[in-house]
C-alpha cells in the first residue's frame, strides 16, 4: 500500500497529530471533519456551498446511494463526483450501519447480508465483494469495508462474533479491491473497520487482525451506538494505543464538539457526524462559547450576530432575532442559515485544533474549551 499520510507537527502533551492526507480530489489538512451528505447531498446545502465553508471532503452512504439513484445512474453519470458536481474528495460507508438497523429486515449470513428496503421493500444482498464494486461505481476517493455493528449494549459474545465476521470480510474486501481497477482513472483508498464493543481484550484483537491487511488507514466503528460515554472515551484511548501511528485513523460517526477534542487529544485524524446539520434544522446552534437553541424566546428580540467569532459571513450577517423569527415561520432559509452555520463552526474548530496542535497549546486550549462547553 502507498503512503497517503505525512504527519508535520505531533503535540508534546497529548497524542494529537497534525498531517495531510493525499487523495485523488486533493490533500486534506488534519485533523478534519466531513459534513455527512447521506443522499450524494448535504440537506439543504449545495455542492458549492459545502465548498465555500471550506470543507475539503464529504461522506455518502453506499446503502442509500445503491437504492436510489441507483447503480445504472451513477454509472451513467461516471461517478457521484459528477453526478453532484463536486471537486472535492467523498467517503463512502459501506451501509453496514444502515443495514444491520434494520431490525426484522435482514439477516446476516456467513458470506453477507440479505436485507429488504427501506424504500419498497425489495430484497438485496450485500456480500463484502458486492460493496467493493458498488464503491467502485460510486467512484469514492474512501471506501469502506462493509463489517457488522453491534449495538452498544450487545454482550461480549455478540461482540465476538461481530468482530470475527467484520475480519473475515475484510480479507474478501480487501482480495476483491486489490483484484478490480478503479472505472474513472484515479485511486481508491480502502478501509477497513475496528469492531469489538467497549471491551479492550476485543479491539486489540479486530486492529491486530485487521493490521494484518496493511490498508492506508484505519477506521474505528461501533461506537456512538448506546455506550455510555466514559466507555466510549476509554475505547478511544485504546486505540490511540493499539492502531499504526503512521496511518490515519477515522471515528466513525462521532460526534458533539467535545468528543472531538477529546478524540483529536487521543490521535485521531478523521471524523464525521450528522450532529451540526440535525441539531441545526431542530435550532440548536454551536458557538465557540457553548450552544444555544435559536428557539428559545429570548432570542426573539436578541439582534446579535449568530456568532461574532465565526469565519462565516451568513453567522457574521443574520441576526439571532431573524433566525429565531425564520424558526418560527417555518422558512427553509431559517434551516439552510443554521446548518451553514454549525457546519462552518465544526469545520473551523478543525482549523482551530491544527493551528493549536502546531504552537503546541492544544491542551491548554481545550481545557478552557470544556468548561465553556460544560457550562452549557
Amino acid at each position: 500500500m502507498s503512503n497517503i499520510f505525512s504527519i508535520n507537527y505531533f503535540d508534546k502533551n497529548s497524542s494529537a497529530r497534525s498531517g495531510i492526507i493525499e487523495t485523488a480530489h486533493g490533500n486534506i489538512s488534519t485533523p478534519f471533519f466531513m459534513p455527512v451528505g447521506t443522499h450524494g447531498a448535504v440537506k439543504t446545502q449545495s455542492s458549492e456551498e459545502i465548498s465555500a465553508i471550506p470543507s475539503s471532503i464529504l461522506l455518502s452512504n453506499t446503502y442509500h446511494l445503491y437504492l436510489r439513484p441507483g447503480l445504472e445512474i451513477l454509472s451513467k453519470a461516471k461517478g457521484l463526483h459528477k453526478f453532484m458536481n463536486w471537486d472535492g474528495a467523498i467517503l463512502t460507508d459501506s451501509g453496514g450501519f444502515q443495514i444491520f438497523s434494520l431490525q426484522g429486515f435482514r439477516k446476516i449470513l456467513d458470506d453477507g447480508v440479505i436485507f429488504r428496503s427501506h424504500i419498497d421493500g425489495s430484497e438485496h444482498y450485500f456480500t463484502p465483494e458486492k460493496i467493493i464494486d458498488i464503491q467502485r461505481i460510486i467512484g469514492s476517493d474512501f471506501m469502506m469495508m462493509l463489517d457488522v455493528c453491534p449495538s452498544g449494549d450487545a454482550n461480549y459474545k455478540t461482540c465476538l462474533g461481530a468482530l470475527e465476521k467484520t475480519t473475515q470480510w475484510a480479507k474478501k474486501c480487501m482480495k476483491q479491491f486489490n483484484e478490480t481497477d478503479p472505472l474513472y482513472g484515479y485511486n481508491q483508498i480502502l478501509i477497513p473497520v475496528v469492531q469489538g464493543g467497549t471491551d479492550k481484550k476485543l479491539r486489540q484483537q479486530s486492529t491486530e487482525e485487521l493490521c494484518e491487511l496493511e490498508a492506508d488507514a484505519y477506521a474505528i466503528g461501533g461506537l456512538a451506538v448506546g455506550e455510555s460515554k466514559n466507555a466510549m472515551l476509554d475505547t478511544i484511548g485504546w486505540m490511540d494505543e493499539f492502531l499504526p501511528k503512521d496511518k490515519p485513523r477515522y471515528l466513525m460517526g462521532v460526534g458533539t464538539p467535545v468528543d472531538l477534542v477529546n478524540a483529536v487529544l487521543n490521535g485521531i485524524d478523521m471524523f464525521d457526524c450528522v450532529m451540526p446539520t440535525r441539531n441545526a434544522r431542530n435550532g440548536q446552534l454551536f458557538t465557540i462559547d457553548g450552544k444555544i437553541n435559536i428557539r428559545n424566546s429570548k432570542y426573539k428580540t436578541d439582534f446579535s450576530v449568530l456568532d461574532k467569532n465565526s469565519n462565516s459571513q451568513m453567522s457574521k450577517k443574520y441576526t439571532k432575532a431573524y433566525l429565531h423569527h425564520l424558526f418560527k415561520s417555518e422558512e427553509i432559509l431559517g434551516y439552510r442559515i443554521a446548518t451553514q452555520h454549525n457546519l462552518h463552526f465544526y469545520i473551523q474548530l478543525m482549523k482551530i485544533m491544527q493551528q493549536k496542535i502546531k504552537s503546541g497549546s492544544i491542551l491548554n486550549w481545550s481545557r478552557s474549551f470544556f468548561n465553556k462547553y460544560n457550562k452549557t
